[in-house]
């Protein structure tokens, strides 16, 4: 583990603290934080300004996006989610899938790899 990674995960292990907070958001961008980072996945924090997203891609593992601030767009497959604050979807593995964020926009993704 790298030094900033090992100095970040000291700073978040052991406290309680609000996910929605961990990350801000930057205008006309797509903001990622990586929270937890292990063999057998991971966990991101993103935060979207409104507009922005992930272009259609692929993945071999299943993700969960958590919806903890705002509104997307999720397409899975070529059908469209729109997901709110509170919301969650899975994206299966293997799956074309993208994000657009109608407004902006929080989520932590959790992806399991085994």
């Amino acid at each position: 583990m790298n030094d900033e990674k090992k100095q970040y995960n000291e700073a978040v292990s052991g406290k309680q603290l609000r996910l929605v907070d961990l990350i801000e958001y930057q205008e006309g961008s797509v903001v990622s934080r990586t929270i937890i980072d292990k063999e057998a996945g991971t966990v991101t924090l993103f935060a979207f300004d409104g507009g922005q997203g992930l272009s259609e891609h692929t993945a071999p593992f299943d993700a969960m996006v958590y919806a903890l601030d705002g509104e997307v767009e999720v397409t899975i497959s070529g059908k469209k989610f729109p997901l709110t604050k509170g919301e969650m979807i899975i994206m299966p593995a293997n799956k074309p899938h993208a994000l657009k964020a109608t407004k902006r926009f929080k989520m932590l993704l959790t992806m399991i790899k085994s």
